[in-house]
């Protein structure tokens, strides 16, 4: 049960973090006073992560501790590590559009390691 809750928080955090960069910067541009809300801040972007992090490591970890099929937690590790690669090089070395598309790719290899979690999870008759 906590794997399947940490799978769901994960891809949601995840889809979170994808319309955070796409969704902040076409707010801004119709409605300004925005910039003054914690949401435009780069701190936001860091935090989903710091959120993300704990909950797919526990679910990747649990999940392949029932169903034993790494390759899923492959997928999801390395969509972490561009995350925080992502995260830590930011828009000043890859530019905003090179942060935007690191930060989709990671997230999209995040929901895909969580997706195979849940199914191999399903099929193998675990928890899920």
């Amino acid at each position: 049960m906590l794997s399947m809750l940490l799978d769901r928080a994960s891809i949601g955090l995840s889809v979170i973090c994808v319309l955070h960069c796409f969704a902040t910067p076409i707010l801004l541009a119709f409605a300004p006073s925005l910039l003054a809300l914690p949401v435009a801040d780069e701190k936001f972007h860091a935090v989903l992560i710091f959120m993300i992090l704990p909950a797919s490591l526990v679910a990747l970890t649990l999940g392949c501790r029932r169903h034993g099929d790494m390759s899923v937690f492959y997928w999801g590790c390395s969509g972490l590590i561009v995350l925080v690669g992502t995260l830590l090089l930011g828009h000043d070395l890859l530019g905003d559009t090179g942060e935007k598309i690191m930060t989709v790719f990671g997230s999209g290899l995040v929901v895909v390691g969580h997706v195979l979690n849940f199914r191999s999870c399903r099929t193998s008759a675990c928890e899920h």
